[in-house]
C-alpha cells in the first residue's frame, strides 16, 4: 500500500528546513536545547508496495573532470564535477520493485519549478518586497502563520560599502548576515514562521542623498516550509526525471527506528556515529540525507538528490539535527552550512560526492569510513537518518527488536547488476542518501537509495574504490 508522504510521528518530530544566499557570519549550533516540536498529526510509516519498473537509464554525458579540488573551496565556482557514465557493476535489468526513498527534482524555472518527486517540505511564494536606502524600509518581516521555515530569495542586493543585510527570527536567536558579491541568492532558512530582513547602514555612510539612489534589496521570493497539517496531506508523487520512478522509503513491518539519542548510553557507539549524518534542504523546498566521508571536507549522498554544484551551492546542510531527550520534543539548535563543490557524481551507482562552506564548524560532529569489503549476508546493520525530515532516528541500534536489520542479500541489482546490498531496515521519505554500517565494524557498508521491502543501498566497497582519489 502507498502512503501519502508526511512527516513521521516520532518521540522528538519536527518540521524545519532550508536554503541560502552568501552568509557571511552565522550563529552555529551546540549542544543546548533549543525550540520545543509538537508531535505531528498521527501519519504512521506504512510499508511501500511494489513501484512502477524502472525503465533502462541511459548514460550521462561526462563532465570536465576536476583537476583539483580543495579542501574547504571559499567562493562560488562553476560546476566541474567528474560525471561517470560507466560505473564499475556492469548494468543489468532493472529490478520493477526497486523504489526510491526521496528525489531532488530539476527547476523548471527559477519562477515556475516543476513538480517536486521527492519528500516535498514547502512551497515558493512571490513577495516583491524591497529594502533600501529610498526606495523601501531598512527592515521587513516576512511572517507565515504556522510556518516550519522561512527562507528569502534576493533577486537583488544593491549596497553601498560597509553596508550588509541580517535576516534573523525575531528574537534574534537564530542570524545570518549577508554582503554584496558573494554570489549566492537565497538566505539560509530561519527556523519557525517568521524571518526578519534588515539593511544595516555603515556608521560612515555617505550622507549625500544622491549616493543612495538606485541602491537596495529585493526579495522576489520566500521558501515557506509547510505545517506538521499541510505535511501530513502532501501525496506521493513519481520523480519527473528520465529514468526514476520516485516513491519515499519503505519501513518493512513495524518502525523499529528510535530517535538518536535513545542510544547516548546503550549505544554510545552507534550514537556517537550518528552526529556525522547532516540533514540536507535541496531547493528550497526538498529535503535527503548526507553524511561526511573521510577527514576531509567530503560529503556523501545519492545522485538522484543532488548532481551540480549549483544544486548543491543552494544546499542546506544541517549537522546535530537530534532530539535532545529519548522521548522528548526539545531539538539541539543545528549547525547550517552551504554545499559547495560536487567533487564526483554517478547515476548507476547513485551517489555524489561534494564539499561545504564552513568546514571548520562541523568538524566536530566526526566523519564516516566505507568499508572496502562487501558484507556477508546476515552481518546485522544499523541506519542513522533522517526520514520525512525529523531529527536524527536510527534503524537497527541495538537492543532494539530490529533482527530483520542485517544483510539480505549482498548482490542485489539497484540500477545495475550486483550494485547494491538489500536489506529490510527502516526508511521513510527524505532518507536517502544515508549510511548503511555494519555493527561488526561500524564502517559504511552501503549508500541507502532504494525502499521497496527488501530496501537497498549501493555497495560501500564499489564506493570506496571509486573514491579512494578523493578522500
Amino acid at each position: 500500500m502507498r502512503r501519502k508522504t508526511g512527516i513521521v510521528v516520532g518521540a522528538c518530530a519536527a518540521l524545519v528546513l532550508a536554503g541560502v544566499a552568501g552568509a557571511v557570519t552565522a550563529t552555529r549550533g551546540g549542544d543546548d536545547p533549543v525550540g520545543i516540536w509538537h508531535q505531528a498529526p498521527g501519519v504512521p510509516r506504512t510499508p511501500v508496495g511494489a513501484a512502477d519498473s524502472l525503465p533502462t537509464v541511459a548514460p550521462e554525458s561526462p563532465a570536465p573532470s576536476a583537476s583539483s579540488v580543495p579542501d574547504q573551496p571559499a567562493s562560488r565556482r562553476s560546476p566541474r564535477a567528474t560525471v561517470s557514465p560507466d560505473p564499475s557493476p556492469t548494468p543489468g535489468a532493472s529490478n520493477p520493485d526497486r523504489v526510491l526513498e526521496s528525489a531532488a527534482v530539476e527547476t523548471a524555472t527559477a519562477a515556475a519549478p516543476s513538480d517536486p518527486g521527492g519528500q516535498q517540505v514547502g512551497e515558493l511564494l512571490t513577495v516583491g518586497k524591497v529594502l533600501g536606502y529610498t526606495a523601501g524600509p531598512a527592515k521587513q518581516t516576512l511572517s507565515y502563520p504556522g510556518a516550519s521555515y522561512v527562507k528569502p530569495h534576493f533577486s537583488r542586493m544593491s549596497l553601498l560599502p560597509g553596508d550588509y543585510v541580517t535576516v534573523s527570527n525575531p528574537a534574534n536567536t537564530e542570524s545570518y548576515r549577508y554582503e554584496p558579491g558573494t554570489g549566492k541568492d537565497w538566505g539560509m532558512s530561519i527556523t519557525g514562521d517568521t524571518a526578519v530582513v534588515e539593511v544595516h547602514r555603515a556608521a560612515d555612510a555617505l550622507g549625500e542623498p544622491s549616493a543612495a539612489d538606485g541602491m537596495g534589496v529585493d526579495i522576489d521570493r520566500v521558501a515557506r516550509g509547510f505545517s506538521r497539517t499541510e505535511q501530513a496531506r502532501v501525496p506521493e508523487k513519481a520523480t519527473v526525471r528520465p529514468g526514476r520512478s520516485g516513491r519515499e522509503e519503505s519501513v518493512c513491518g513495524n518502525d523499529t527506528s528510535k530517535d538518536a539519542v535513545c542510544y547516548q548510553s546503550a549505544d554510545p557507539v552507534a550514537y556517537s556515529k550518528s552526529k556525522a549524518i547532516a540533514r540536507l534542504l535541496i531547493n528550497g523546498t526538498e529535503l535527503c540525507t548526507g553524511w561526511r566521508v573521510g577527514a576531509k571536507n567530503r560529503m556523501l549522498t545519492n545522485n538522484h538528490c543532488l548532481t551540480t554544484s549549483e544544486q548543491a551551492y543552494d544546499t542546506e546542510v544541517w549537522f546535530n539535527y537530534q532530539c535532545a531527550k529519548c522521548g522528548g520534543y526539545d531539538v539541539f539548535k543545528p549547525t547550517k552550512v552551504w554545499g559547495n563543490e560536487v567533487i564526483s557524481t554517478d547515476h548507476l551507482l547513485d551517489y555524489t560526492l561534494f564539499s561545504v562552506d564552513g568546514f571548520d564548524t562541523i568538524g566536530q560532529f566526526g566523519y564516516l569510513t566505507l568499508d572496502p569489503a562487501r558484507p556477508a549476508k546476515g552481518t546485522e546493520l544499523y541506519v542513522p537518518q533522517h526520514p520525512a525530515g525529523e531529527p536524527t532516528r536510527i534503524a537497527g541500534a541495538k537492543g532494539d527488536k530490529a533482527s530483520n536489520c542485517a544483510v539480505d542479500n549482498p548482490d542485489y541489482t539497484g540500477y545495475a547488476a550486483h550494485s547494491d546490498v538489500s536489506y529490510l531496515c527502516d526508511t521513510a521519505g527524505g532518507s536517502s542518501g544515508s549510511p548503511v554500517l555494519s555493527r561488526r565494524t561500524n564502517k559504511v557498508v552501503a549508500l541507502h537509495h532504494f525502499g521497496g521491502c527488501p530496501n537497498s543501498g549501493v555497495r560501500g566497497d564499489l564506493l570506496a574504490a571509486k573514491l579512494r582519489q578523493y578522500l
